[in-house]
């Protein structure tokens, strides 16, 4: 080989290896359950074993309506003045769910990790009931399940409807699903479902990918509610 085209050679090299950095940036940053973050989204972890996520939110005045003297006394109480808040971030199939899988983690959620989530899911009751439920059935350790639960509330605008100073007294179903869709754009017209109970709006149902994009999903649309003039309790 000539001098001149070592020297070509040499010249290549750093340029080579800076194209190589730049394309190990640009690969996705997780594989289905590495627990690691999801591309464009650092702080969601990628579940596997299951096709979707539920994310659901509860408006917690109809929960203690509903459950009266059964009700967490610690999410009703009535300096909590609590809108809607996650229920949980469900793993499920296209028909039907997993629940209560066998996991390398605890049963029970440490205080130290469950307190970190108590502004979005009320107590640390529900926090250990949703891990052993449906957590243990995402792929995700504990700590990264609750980062993907995070990461999926912080997706969602509830919409200004629900804000407490303005609260209707009563709502259509599909009414509040619009609003929901408004508020998100991108979320299915068959990817959302409103839950209702007694003539209450219980709860709002957002179906995920396993990396928090929106989706439809037929199983949770159907099953959703129809009725007109809900009624939206304010909290006590």
């Amino acid at each position: 080989m000539t001098k001149p085209g070592l020297f070509r050679i040499l010249l290549a090299l750093p340029v080579l290896a800076l194209l190589a950095c730049s394309a190990d940036e640009g690969a996705p940053a997780a594989q289905a359950g590495t627990g690691k973050a999801v591309a464009g989204m650092a702080d969601a972890p990628l579940g596997s074993g299951f096709d979707f996520y539920v994310l659901a939110l509860s408006w917690s005045p109809s929960y203690c309506l509903v459950e009266g003297e059964r009700a967490n006394q610690q999410q009703c109480a009535d300096d909590r003045d609590l809108g809607f808040v996650v229920h949980g971030l469900w793993p499920q199939y296209e028909s039907g769910f997993p629940e209560f899988c066998p996991s390398r983690d605890p049963d029970r959620v440490p205080s130290q990790l469950g307190r970190n989530y108590l502004d979005i899911v009320p107590t640390m009751g529900l926090i250990g009931h949703q891990w052993r439920k449906h957590g243990s059935c995402s792929g995700l350790s504990q700590q990264d399940y609750f980062k993907a639960l995070r990461a999926a509330r912080n997706r969602i605008n509830v919409p200004d409807a629900f804000a407490l100073e303005q609260l209707p007294a009563r709502i259509d179903a599909f009414e509040a699903e619009n609003a929901f869709i408004a508020a998100n754009p991108g979320i299915k017209r068959d990817g959302i479902s409103v839950q209702c109970q007694r003539g209450l709006l219980r709860e709002v149902r957002i179906c995920m990918t396993p990396s928090l994009e929106y989706r439809s999903c037929g199983e949770i649309d159907r099953n959703g509610c129809k009725i007109r003039n809900l009624n939206l309790p304010e909290p006590d």
